[in-house]
C-alpha cells in the first residue's frame, strides 16, 4: 500500500477516524496502515484507548516513549488535537506501539505491578513542573506525600502551589503518580482525573501495601 502518492496530503488522524473498530477487515486494514506508516517513518505519534477501573485511558507514544496518558474527562479528541499541535500532525491509532504500556497498566490495575518500566517522552512538561514530576516516583506504591513534602523534594520548600500546578498538568497520570500527592490536612486534594479516580487509585494501592503519608 502506497501511503504517499505524488504530493497528496496524508492525514493519519482523519484516516484513523474513517476506519471503524468493529468490522474485522477494517481493523486489519488499520493495522496494515499503522505498520506501513511506522515502516516509512511517518508515524510520529501512535495512540490507543484502553479500559481501566478509572475509565477509558488514552495512551499516546512517540518513538522516544510514552508521551501522554489522558482521562476521558480531559476529552480525548482535544488531547489528540493538542498532540498534533505540539508534537506532530502525523498521528495514527496504532496500538502495537503501546502494547508494553497497555500491558504494564493492566498489571498495575490488577495489583501485580507497583512501578513502571516504560520509556517516557517528557517533552510536554518543562521547567519546575518537570522537576516536580521527576520526583513523584520517589513516592512509593501505597504511600502518599503532601504538596509541601514534594516541594521540599523538588528543592523549593515554599512552592506548594507550583507543585499543585505541576500535578494538575501532569501529561502522564497514573504512570507518573501525581495521585499520591495529597493535602497536609489529610484531604486528598484535586486530581486531573477527578476525585473518584484519585480515591480509586489510592484505595487500590493501600489495599496492597500499608499506607504511609509523608508530610
Amino acid at each position: 500500500m502506497n501511503i504517499h502518492d505524488d504530493d497528496s496530503t496524508y492525514d493519519p488522524v482523519d484516516l484513523a477516524d474513517a476506519l471503524p473498530d468493529s468490522p474485522d477487515h477494517l481493523v486489519r486494514l488499520r493495522s496494515r496502515l499503522a505498520a506501513a506508516a511506522q515502516r516509512d517513518g511517518i508515524l510520529d505519534v501512535a495512540f490507543r484507548v484502553i479500559d481501566s477501573p478509572v475509565g477509558p485511558l488514552l495512551l499516546a507514544a512517540t518513538e522516544a516513549g510514552l508521551v501522554r496518558v489522558a482521562y476521558a474527562r480531559e476529552n480525548h479528541d482535544q488531547v489528540l488535537q493538542l498532540l498534533a499541535d505540539r508534537i506532530s500532525p502525523r498521528i495514527l491509532n496504532a496500538p502495537a506501539r503501546l502494547d508494553l504500556a497497555a500491558r504494564e497498566l493492566d498489571e498495575y490495575f490488577e495489583g501485580h505491578r507497583r512501578s513502571f518500566d516504560l520509556p517516557l517522552d517528557w517533552r510536554l512538561s518543562t521547567g519546575f513542573r518537570r522537576t516536580v514530576l521527576s520526583h513523584l516516583a520517589d513516592i512509593t506504591y501505597g504511600h502518599t506525600a503532601s504538596y509541601a513534602a514534594v516541594a521540599r523534594l523538588a528543592g523549593s520548600p515554599k512552592a506548594m502551589r507550583a507543585v499543585g500546578t505541576a500535578c494538575a498538568t501532569n501529561p502522564l497520570p497514573v504512570v507518573v503518580p501525581c495521585h499520591r500527592v495529597v493535602r497536609s490536612d489529610g484531604k486528598i486534594g484535586g486530581y486531573l482525573g477527578g476525585d473518584q479516580a484519585k480515591r480509586t487509585l489510592l484505595t487500590m494501592e493501600a489495599a496492597c501495601w500499608p499506607a504511609k503519608t509523608w508530610t
